[in-house]
């Protein structure tokens, strides 16, 4: 099994599927310039390592060392005093992270930077960081290099709704208060994780989703390699949509909507199978069920969420519809 995404919506995905297979391997997206992940970035020119330390804490196991060291990677550094007040005529700092030190970072994030520095291999240290994780899987970066998404949006800015402008970073494209119309990358034709067009190739199935669409499923099919990878496997392909449209990004999308856009974004891609959450999908499952044909799929709908409400896949949930789709086809 290979799962491509990035953020929440592949910690979700992760979280059922180790539940199913012990043969997995997460292919995670590389263009967060927020947070943490930003400035380790910009300060050391590395791959942001936020997306890739929360698919290695999704796999770490149920028992005590998984649950410890799932806790101890997502542990985020927290200033606890109070900062001296600047003295009148006191000049701030021009960067005023630079003197943060550790506070914001996360012990993950800053744990993979150090074993990048000492190995000098990415994929390397991402593999000794799931050994020590005891990780129910493998985890890769999507691409070689840092990537930017430059997203075309509808209507940013208020004063003019009808006109289209153009948005850059993975941040600004997941905030922007328009309507996401395409994505693409900078550069353009960035090299590909070779393992992770390997693993694509040898899969039986290949996961897609849920997550941010435009700022972490999407940007794998941008991916000469990994699309090229994609459409030439013998694995079967299936498409998990998320429990609700993201806010900024996606806001006001319908489920086929996403169906559709993913469609202008890869046109040679073929799907087995969507996965879609019953109570999501009721008011267009008509239209998600079309959408999901014209693609070559057919429409699973199960129940995938948690039970107090929120937008959220359970993981047992989401392991049962995995299990059963995998074992009936």
């Amino acid at each position: 099994m290979v799962a491509l995404g990035g953020g929440h919506g592949l910690f979700a995905a992760l979280s059922g599927l180790r539940r199913v297979t012990r043969e997995l391997t997460a292919i995670v997206t590389v263009a967060d310039d927020g947070g943490s992940s930003g400035r380790l970035r910009r300060e050391f020119g590395v791959l942001p390592p936020g997306d890739l330390r929360m698919a290695l804490a999704a796999l770490c196991g149920d028992d005590e060392w998984g649950t410890t060291w799932s806790r101890v990677v997502q542990h985020r550094f927290q200033h606890r005093f109070t900062e001296p007040t600047a003295a009148v005529g006191d000049r701030e700092p021009a960067d005023a992270q630079a003197d943060r030190g550790l506070s914001g970072h996360t012990v993950g994030n800053v744990l993979i930077v150090a074993l990048w520095e000492l190995l000098g291999d990415t994929v390397q240290g991402l593999d000794w960081v799931g050994r020590l994780l005891g990780a129910h899987g493998r985890v890769l970066p999507m691409a070689a290099v840092p990537l930017d998404i430059v997203a075309e949006v509808d209507g940013a800015d208020p004063d003019r709704p009808d006109e289209a402008s153009v948005v850059r970073g993975q941040v600004a494209c997941a905030t922007t208060t328009g309507r996401v119309r395409s994505i693409s990358l900078i550069p353009a034709d960035p090299p590909a994780c070779p393992e992770a067009v390997q693993a694509i190739r040898a899969a039986d199935w290949v996961v897609l989703g849920p997550g941010s669409w435009f700022t972490s499923v999407l940007p794998h099919l941008l991916v000469p390699e990994l699309a090229a990878a994609l459409v030439g496997t013998r694995a079967r392909r299936l498409v998990a949509l998320n429990l609700a449209a993201q806010p900024g990004e996606t806001e006001g999308f319908s489920p086929h909507a996403h169906l559709e856009v993913l469609a202008d974004h890869a046109p040679g891609l073929a799907i087995d199978v969507v996965l879609a959450d019953r109570t999501a999908a009721r008011d267009s499952a008509a239209e998600l069920e079309e959408a999901a044909g014209r693609l070559g799929a057919r429409l699973v709908l199960a129940d995938l969420a948690v039970t107090d409400g929120s937008p959220r896949h359970d993981p047992l949930r989401l392991a049962g519809a995995f299990a059963q789709i995998f074992e009936g086809d």
